[in-house]
């Protein structure tokens, strides 16, 4: 499945902020140089959806705030883990 992300870098803690609009709010300690901040965002949305980190991969976005996700997990794991969705998002 596909996740839309708004990340927010060089925050104080790893975080996952809920849903702003059609997006997911995702903060991470690490800082946007080398992937750092997308290996981060990686491994926050993995541990909280309960699947390995090399599940969820940036389709989208590698340098950008607005990323897209893919993630080898269910939409109801996802649900469970972050909240409903916006209607019509899944």
């Amino acid at each position: 499945m596909r996740l839309s992300v708004h990340v927010t870098p060089r925050a104080g803690k790893d975080e996952v902020m809920g849903w702003r609009g059609a997006e997911l709010a995702v903060r991470v300690a690490a800082a946007p140089e080398s992937g750092k901040a997308n290996e981060a965002v990686c491994r926050l949305v993995a541990g909280a959806v309960g699947v390995p980190k090399s599940s969820v991969r940036v389709v989208r976005g590698q340098s950008s705030r607005h990323k897209s996700l893919e993630l080898d997990a269910e939409d109801s794991a996802v649900c469970s883990a972050f909240g409903e969705p916006p209607e019509g998002l899944f």
